[in-house]
């Protein structure tokens, strides 16, 4: 694998501790910045909804410049938000900075999926993006509680400082590692790239990616209650059981980038059904810390390993629309991540307790495995070995 993918696992390992790293922040932000926890929970949101609407818009944006010029733009963007965001001492500065940083982080995802699969060897495409994902994973184990310890000790700001410092390298890294090339019309390559996206198997993909990682962040989200209430774990364990999840993320990513390229369907259909049972026992299992715990670890390897795989299948079906494809991908994605947790917080809403989110885990990935069933049934086969759509 090319040590520029890497490099541009270095910049997601920073986008991605700076969306995860508020849930540690938000009582230090409300308290400077005098607003309520819910007020400062909007923060959240902000950059939820700016991923999801930004992929697509920022992936059509980006068919205008060559891949370079846009892995910095977003970048730099990037970076110089969280600087604004480190100084200012205004609500409204802070939300709209999360929004622009959520649309770079977006148009960056969507560019940087190109990018890796384009330099990797072309039946390469699953290492590539296991490589890209890692860096969220290792996000969730040391960025994230890394954040919140910064926060602790020297204030929420620091931890801005401290994602702005870190994208410095993966700047350096990107100029000088990945190549430019020239870009094409952005009106027929924008058209071109959108026909491409029509394919049934293409859509069958981006919905069962949907709502897989929907499973995996309605439960993630409400993880902490959920072990200090029903598993009746110390609230001072919690960061360790955060970064438990993500050791299994980081796991199943790297389980996903050794197998996803040769045997696909073999990997989805072991680890599709061990996915929607494991939050079935854990659901069961709740109020006992030791089963508790393990399946942590085995739900987070098994949601990672499932969600990147079938990011690769995306990338590996839409080769005639690499950079469009990159942003519904990351769209997808992050719909499940929003639609998700708010699904969990209903069912918690509605009196049915803590554990009512890992149940609508189960059912998110179970519809992904009748809707893959009923779409090879109907002669649409959304996983198929790693080569390229053309031969298909």
């Amino acid at each position: 694998m090319p040590f520029a993918v890497y490099l541009l696992g270095l910049a997601v390992f920073a986008q991605g501790t700076s969306e995860f790293m508020l849930s540690g922040l938000i009582p230090g932000i409300a308290r400077d910045l005098q607003v309520s926890i819910p007020a400062a929970g909007l923060l959240t949101s902000a950059f939820a909804v700016g991923m999801v609407v930004g992929a697509p818009l920022m992936a059509v944006l980006s068919l205008r410049w060559s891949r370079r010029f846009a892995l910095l733009a977003f970048l730099v963007t990037f970076l110089v938000v969280h600087v604004v965001g480190a100084l200012t001492t205004s609500y409204g500065v802070l939300l709209g900075t999360r929004v622009i940083a959520a649309l770079a982080n977006a148009g960056f995802l969507a560019v940087a999926m190109t990018t890796a699969v384009a330099l990797a060897p072309p039946d390469a495409k699953g290492r590539a993006t296991s490589a890209l994902l890692g860096g969220v994973t290792i996000a969730c184990v040391a960025g994230v509680p890394g954040g919140a310890l910064l926060g602790e000790v020297w204030g929420w700001r620091s931890a801005f400082w401290a994602v702005a410092v870190a994208l410095v390298p993966a700047i350096v890294a990107v100029l000088k590692s990945v190549p430019s090339g020239a870009p094409g019309p952005a009106g027929p390559r924008a058209r071109g790239e959108l026909r491409a996206l029509r394919r049934p198997r293409l859509l069958v993909l981006l919905l069962l990616a949907g709502l897989v990682n929907g499973g995996t962040f309605c439960t993630f989200t409400y993880l902490a209650p959920l072990l200090t209430g029903d598993t009746g774990i110390g609230s001072s364990w919690m960061p360790l059981m955060l970064a438990l999840f993500g050791l299994g993320s980081f796991a199943g990513v790297t389980v996903s980038g050794r197998v996803a390229d040769r045997r696909p369907t073999r990997l989805l259909a072991i680890c599709g059904p061990a996915l929607a049972a494991g939050w079935a026992v854990f659901a069961l299992a709740a109020g006992a810390p030791v089963p508790a715990v393990v399946l942590v670890f085995v739900q987070g390897t098994l949601s990672f390993a499932v969600g990147s795989t079938l990011i690769s299948q995306v990338l590996y079906a839409a080769t005639g629309a690499p950079t469009l494809a990159g942003g519904f991908a990351t769209a997808a994605l992050n719909v499940g991540a929003t639609l998700g947790p708010w699904l969990g917080g209903l069912t918690i809403g509605a009196g049915l307790g803590l554990r009512s989110p890992l149940w609508v885990s189960a059912l998110l990935v179970a519809a992904a495995l009748v809707t893959a069933a009923v779409a090879h049934a109907v002669g649409v086969n959304p996983v198929e070995k790693g080569r390229p759509a053309e031969a298909q």
